[in-house]
């Protein structure tokens, strides 16, 4: 077993991260979510042992950051084969930016796609992707967010999640009314605080850690320890490595 420890975030570094990503070096929020995207695809084909060819998947996605790279996600999973529906949280016409992008290119694409608003009934499907809420949630999930978030854990299929459980704050754990209960977590970049707490840990399900593509520089700018960060094969080349957290830290325990 590996013992790296990893550094966790908390609110006001996750913060100043997605502002100097695109202020200072100039990385927009479209290429975060394609590589957010891309990684989230692998970890699914992992899980699903790389039989991916007609299998049923669901991708909920939200409007934001989160929703668009789950977007980018549910394309890369229907290029590589798999039959992948997507509801929306919201409208078309209310996603904006870089995730209104990715919208564009799935309707362009032909892929199946669905509004909440249509009181969709989650089908069948051998695994559900939870993109509906990332890092920036402050309160109560509400509206059709939480109708889909309630809907979800009614579904028997497993639930990856990106970036934190739906529901969920991801800087001080804070379990919101609802909050999806995932199989699986892929987390981005490092871990944020939220996830030392025993009692936020069991709704994340395994944790598995990947990388945005955000300069490892802008880590140490925060204030994160990046000692040992380099012996981890996100930032060496690997889309996601296993980890968990033992004795109250983070810590990496499979190194691919």
């Amino acid at each position: 077993m590996a013992e790296i420890v990893l550094p966790t975030l908390g609110r006001e570094q996750i913060g100043q991260i997605e502002r100097l990503l695109e202020e200072r070096f100039g990385i927009a929020s479209l290429q975060t979510m394609e590589n957010a995207g891309r990684n989230l695809a692998w970890l699914v084909n992992a899980l699903l042992e790389g039989d991916l060819s007609d299998r049923p998947l669901l991708v909920l996605a939200g409007r934001g950051c989160n929703g668009g790279s789950g977007l980018a996600a549910a394309r890369h999973l229907l290029n590589w084969g798999a039959w992948v529906q997507v509801v929306c949280s919201h409208p078309a016409d209310a996603y904006a930016g870089a995730a209104a992008q990715q919208l564009h290119i799935l309707h362009e694409m032909g892929a199946p796609l669905a509004w909440a608003e249509e009181g969709w009934e989650l089908p069948p499907c051998d695994l559900l992707v939870d993109a509906l809420i990332g890092t920036n949630l402050r309160g109560e999930p509400h509206g059709k967010a939480r109708d889909l978030i309630q809907l979800a854990n009614s579904s028997v299929a497993p639930i990856v999640s990106l970036e934190v459980p739906s529901g969920v704050d991801a800087a001080s754990g804070e379990l919101f009314t609802p909050h999806i209960r995932a199989s699986a977590t892929l987390v981005l970049g490092l871990p944020k605080g939220g996830v030392l707490i025993d009692e936020v840990r069991r709704v994340y399900g395994d944790l598995y850690l990947g990388d945005t593509g955000a300069p490892f520089v802008l880590y140490e700018e925060v204030g994160a320890d990046t000692t040992d960060l380099m012996a981890v094969p996100i930032f060496s080349g690997n889309p996601f490595v296993r980890w968990d957290v033992l004795d109250g830290v983070a810590q990496v325990i499979d190194l691919g």
